[in-house]
């Protein structure tokens, strides 16, 4: 952890920010169902402002996340007070954690050193917790947790959930409060996610929920219990809340009378027995044991979990103990590491990307990393696969980098002698050969626009945000033309009509207008996007920018190249001792063909390979029968930032990415998007990165995003 704050007023300032923020992310994830961080970064936030408020403790605030639970209850449902507060659980993240919680009991009890200290520990099911009370048996009033104090009025919505009884038993006490957790299993979750796509009338503004949690919570949360009703929720019971009477003396022994009751327990879902589980266990090794084993089966079980929660078997003494702030001290949960997980490698499919490269990815198991049900992740290259040894079928540890995407750390299969994955030689959209180029680790198809899955990738990249960005026209529709024929090429995406559209859709008129007028308007655009959308490799958003700032019109552009392609041909390769010359000499012509500061031989050379085949230069000219990229007009201004390179990271506050991007090229910058020693000025947003740390390994000026401001603002 970063070090404390060394005076009462940073650290005053420090617990007021973190108040904020943690008050901030509690009601995305508690009260609207979109949390914006992963239960990893949230954690820390809350152990942050503990450690804080632990070396400061006169500073602690009213309003203290650690004296806070859950949030506030949504607006638009009825809120109604708990009998007894909905308290949260404290967190454990390392075995230690867990030794210490049970060193606490032992201290607080005073307990001889033999006298045993019994827990339970049960998977911690990623859900809404939610409350229901009981009168005469009957179901009277269900709650969500809310802020602990007042939750939810979820009634009408829960009675449609299959797991939770209307009535109990007749030996079920006159009150009782069954406490558990409305959950959405794995399985049904990819269902709803489906379902939801197959009814949205425009696929590529369907609603798709990130994880199973939210997609739990958001379905109970309905204002029209109906809604509620066509969504697969489930319900596990763990506790109680108010109750008149306990017809046992030891947790373990309650929530099996709770399972009699009708209800499931955690345990009746797992895939293997776990000794012990819901049941009394001894001191804090027998519990990291079965946290071990509950980890291990985490990728196979139905649901998602995110830790074990242990709790002191014996009633009497959870009375004892009691609550402190918001959690009681007689349980706690263990949380897995939320970036890694485990789970089964089922098969290794390979995806042809839109330059033609071969990029195998695995298809796992469904677990949940970091708040997000991962099915999918990158294997990178044939390399990464022989470097991990993996193979279909293989156990494999999961984790998501940078939080964003899915990728294979580390294979828990022994190697044993096992023949190696077979990476193919030959592409498998169009049997075409694949090649991997001298000094690269990526196959690539050699079909080129012949490959269906070049043109297909090919074809969602030309109508992406930063290229032709058609309103409406996403990769969905996109695949769906291609394999119904009506588009094949770029230019065919502006000779569809109303009548070919309409009649994909029930009522489908007012559909196919908009969209063949969102199409029409995208008819002339500026240069830089028309290029970049030609997809030609090594040509990025920067690249296709620095050309057309260079020459400004298709036809200066086009003349260029059509005398750099003569040049290409008219070179002749050299065998022998001259060849690395001869390369030379070539990449140095090629470069000088283009003549547009930034590129180099690389860019060069697959910006002139393209236009010197035949099949590219026939797409790009049937498209200028229907675009016309418009002649750009770039307006500068001297400033101190004038001819550098500049590196947006980080989080913006007061602008978009491509504002300051704007911004940046106004005052005649180069803005790339990446850090190196030919990079200028670094500016630096919130929770900046591995960028940052490069500018200051290299010694590259970092300035703050006011700073920017400052810059923008300077008169010309």
């Amino acid at each position: 952890m970063t070090d404390l704050p060394k005076t009462a007023p940073d650290a005053a300032a420090e617990l007021e920010t973190l108040a904020a923020e943690i008050a901030h992310h509690n009601q995305r994830y508690h009260t609207e169902d979109a949390p914006e961080i992963s239960d990893a970064a949230y954690d820390a936030l809350v152990r942050r402002n503990a450690a804080i408020e632990a070396a400061f403790p006169e500073l602690v605030r009213a309003d203290s996340p650690n004296r806070q639970v859950g949030a506030a209850p949504a607006a638009h449902l009825a809120k109604a007070p708990h009998a007894r507060p909905m308290t949260s659980l404290d967190n454990a993240f390392s075995e230690e954690d867990v030794v210490e919680f049970v060193a606490r009991i032992r201290r607080f009890l005073r307990l001889d050193a033999d006298e045993p200290v019994l827990l339970t520990a049960e998977p911690k099911i990623d859900g809404l917790s939610c409350s229901l009370r009981y009168v005469d048996g009957v179901l009277e009033q269900a709650l969500t947790r809310g802020d602990g104090r007042i939750g939810e009025d979820v009634t009408a919505n829960v009675r449609h959930i299959a797991d939770i009884p209307q009535r109990l038993p007749a030996d079920a006490p006159a009150v009782f409060e069954v406490r558990g957790e409305v959950y959405m299993a794995k399985a049904d979750f990819t269902a709803l996610n489906r379902r939801l796509l197959d009814e949205a009338e425009d696929p590529d503004k369907a609603r798709q929920f990130a994880n199973p949690r939210n997609a739990a919570a958001g379905s109970l949360r309905q204002k029209d219990a109906r809604v509620t009703a066509t969504r697969p929720l489930r319900f596990f019971a763990w506790g109680w809340g108010d109750h008149d009477t306990l017809p046992e003396t030891t947790q373990s022994a309650m929530v099996q009378h709770v399972r009699n009751w009708g209800f499931r327990v955690a345990d009746d879902d797992l895939i293997t027995p776990l000794t012990p589980n819901i049941a009394a266990a001894g001191d804090a090794a027998d519990v990291l044991r079965t946290y071990a084993g509950i980890e291990a089966q985490r990728a196979d079980l139905p649901f998602d979990i995110d830790g074990v929660v242990y709790k002191l078997d014996r009633l009497d003494w959870q009375e004892r103990l009691g609550v402190v702030g918001r959690v009681p001290r007689w349980a706690i949960a263990h949380k897995f590491p939320a970036e890694q997980a485990q789970t089964t490698l089922e098969r290794i499919d390979i995806q042809v990307g839109r330059t033609g490269a071969l990029t195998p990815v695995a298809r796992l198991a469904p677990v949940t990393v970091g708040g997000v049900v991962v099915t999918n992740a990158t294997l990178h290259n044939a390399d990464e696969i022989e470097r991990l040894g993996v193979r279909e079928g293989d156990r494999v540890v999961v984790q998501r980098a940078g939080d964003v995407i899915p990728q294979i750390v580390r294979n828990l299969t022994p190697e044993a002698d096992r023949p190696a994955w077979p990476f193919p030689r030959s592409c498998p959209d169009c049997g075409s050969t694949v090649e991997r180029d001298e000094g690269e680790v990526v196959y690539r198809c050699t079909g080129g626009l012949i490959c269906p899955a070049q043109r297909v990738e090919r074809l969602i990249h030309f109508v992406s945000r930063h290229a032709f960005d058609i309103t409406g026209l996403g990769a969905t529709l996109i695949e769906a033309f291609f394999t119904d024929g009506l588009i094949q090429s770029p230019a065919d995406i502006f000779r569809l009509t109303e009548d070919q559209l309409a009649a994909r859709k029930k009522d489908g008129r007012t559909w196919a207008a908009n969209l063949v007028a969102a199409i029409a308007a995208r008819r002339e655009i500026a240069l830089d996007r028309f290029l970049f959308a030609l997809g030609i490799r090594h040509v990025g958003e920067i690249t296709a920018r620095d050309l057309a700032r260079r020459y400004r019109s298709i036809r200066a552009l086009g003349a260029m190249l059509r005398h750099a392609v003569f040049l290409h041909h008219r070179i002749e390769p050299v065998i022998g001792e001259t060849e690395r010359k001869f390369v030379l000499r070539r990449d140095r012509l090629l470069v000088a063909a283009i003549e547009t500061p930034g590129i180099g031989p690389e860019v060069a050379g697959a910006l002139i390979g393209f236009c010197a085949e035949r099949h590219n230069r026939d797409v790009v000219f049937d498209l200028l029968r229907e675009v016309r990229p418009s002649e750009l007009v770039w307006e500068t201004r001297a400033s101190q930032v004038s001819g550098k390179t500049v590196v947006f990271t980080g989080k913006l506050e007061t602008l978009s990415r491509d504002e300051a991007k704007a911004q940046a090229e106004a005052l005649g910058a180069r803005v790339s998007g990446s850090v190196s020693a030919k990079t200028d000025l670094v500016v630096a947003g919130a929770d900046a990165g591995s960028k940052l740390k490069k500018a200051s390994d290299l010694g590259v000026t970092v300035i703050s995003e006011a700073q920017w401001a400052e810059i923008v603002a300077e008169p010309a």
